[in-house]
């Protein structure tokens, strides 16, 4: 089958109907992109590995739309197909991806989709955030702070919104905060985001990417063709080479942001006080108050880092700073992201069940004094030595669960001999109440117990959801 030349270009105003497209996954991203591909026109396919009865669902109500799906096969390219839109979850290496790429068929993703159907018109700016963690907080954070300065704005892409839905609403935005993860990146290629930021990068997926190298290269993509910021993060020195290893328009810029004073061009924080000096013109002088550090909540040193990378796209979007220290009050983070749950005794329960990575739980873990921590699940092939190695200080005590226990528990043996280690072998529902009883043994007044596990939790829990639940209700019995 031939391949349109026009596709290279194609924007929403494309003949779409001539276009024989294969869309890859059938969840929420490809849902999303097959339904609006059957608008314009297109004849679509989508297949998908799986044969449930979501799938099913899924797959007659795109029957009844006008496009086709083929359930149990996700492996095979089917005949004519001139378009393969893959769902995030498909990795490079996987045997759909393969044939297309051997045949000559592009290869894009629902963002790469998303930025070729947006309006023709003044189509809302992206302001861009990616990082192996605090992108999601990052993006909510930057979407109240558009919202405070009157914007009509939407936080969409890989934190819940499919992008697709936020590009083709009906009323349109006037700016729109997206995530972007290191998969949804590596399929997209001519994205001009007006402003984009990494927060920070360490070894994760690393079995989807195949190596660190890969995995950095596809989120220094989000800085590709950048229009007026580069934001990067003065901690991190990968997240600056990548800026420096970008093709930017011109007059681009890069602008740090970091916990220290802020030099020119980027932002800080001086005696509490969040501070902008990149974005006005006295910048060599003086710089801007966007806030105070008691205006984020809570005020962990990697959350006024993000709090900070949000000001920073926002004020490259324009918005006063104003704007940005009401957006920062008005925020409200997602659920099991350092959320104070109870104090009991005088020691306080933090679930942070989101930290499934060594470089989250490290985070996490620099924030409290003195901590009972409660860590372990699938480690994904993670080192736990540099996490150990940072935590050990403020460690009075660890219990540890999961799977991969072991490897944790090494790691302490290595580098904190003496801090007492509690294991918790049992894996039934009820495991949270021993768990918690156990932090709370070991637990000292003015100590905080944080469940900031550095791992997935699917061997014991349908996500990390519900195992910070679990948590929580176990605290709450206590208190």
């Amino acid at each position: 089958m031939t391949i349109p030349e026009w596709l290279q270009t194609a924007d929403r105003t494309a003949p779409w109907r001539k276009l024989r497209v294969c869309v890859a996954g059938i969840r929420l991203a490809g849902f999303s992109a097959a339904e609006a591909l059957v608008h314009l026109g297109a004849h679509v396919t989508v297949v998908d590995a799986k044969d449930g009865q979501p799938e099913r669902e899924r797959a007659t109500i795109l029957e009844i739309l006008g496009g086709h799906a083929r359930l149990g096969d996700a492996e095979t390219l089917p005949e004519g197909t001139q378009l393969l839109v893959v769902s995030p979850g498909f990795r490079p290496d996987a045997p759909i991806v393969r044939a297309a790429e051997e045949a000559g068929i592009p290869v894009w993703g629902d963002v790469e989709l998303a930025w070729r159907l947006r309006p023709t018109e003044n189509p809302a700016p992206w302001l861009c955030v990616t990082g192996t963690n605090g992108k999601t907080t990052t993006v909510r954070m930057l979407a109240s702070i558009l919202r405070a300065a009157g914007k009509r704005a939407i936080a969409a892409g890989n934190v819940g919104t499919p992008i697709l839905e936020a590009v083709l609403a009906d009323e349109p935005y006037d700016v729109i905060a997206v995530e972007l993860s290191s998969f949804q990146l590596h399929y997209t290629h001519s994205m001009r985001p007006l402003a984009a930021a990494v927060l920070n990068v360490a070894p994760d997926h690393l079995d989807w990417h195949g190596s660190f190298e890969a995995y950095a290269k596809a989120k220094g993509r989000i800085y590709e063709n950048c229009k007026i910021a580069c934001v990067y993060n003065v901690a991190d020195p990968l997240t600056e080479q990548l800026v420096r290893d970008a093709e930017v328009e011109e007059g681009c810029r890069a602008i740090g942001f970091g916990l220290g004073v802020p030099g020119v061009s980027e932002f800080g924080v001086v005696d509490e006080v969040l501070c902008d000096r990149a974005f006005l013109a006295e910048r060599w002088t003086t710089a801007a108050e966007i806030g105070t550090v008691a205006d984020v909540q809570p005020p962990a040193p990697h959350n006024i880092a993000n709090a900070l990378a949000a000001a920073a796209l926002a004020r490259a979007y324009g918005v006063p700073p104003v704007a940005v220290r009401d957006g920062l009050r008005a925020f409200r983070p997602d659920a099991h992201r350092i959320a104070h749950v109870a104090t009991v005794d005088e020691v306080d329960y933090v679930d942070d069940s989101k930290a499934t990575n060594p470089h989250a739980a490290a985070a996490s873990l620099a924030a409290y004094r003195s901590v009972v921590w409660i860590a372990g699940g699938l480690a994904k092939g993670a080192d736990f030595d540099d996490l150990v190695k940072s935590a050990a200080e403020r460690l009075r005590a660890v219990v540890l669960i999961g799977t991969d226990r072991d490897k944790i528990r090494t790691a302490l043996e290595r580098h904190a001999p003496d801090v007492p280690v509690v294991e918790v072998a049992d894996t039934d529902t009820g495991v949270m109440e021993r768990v918690v009883a156990e932090a709370r043994r070991l637990a000292q007044p003015g100590d905080t117990v944080l469940l900031a596990p550095a791992c997935a939790s699917m061997d014991m829990f349908r996500d990390y959801g519900e195992r910070g639940d679990r948590f929580a209700e176990a605290v709450r019995r206590l208190s």
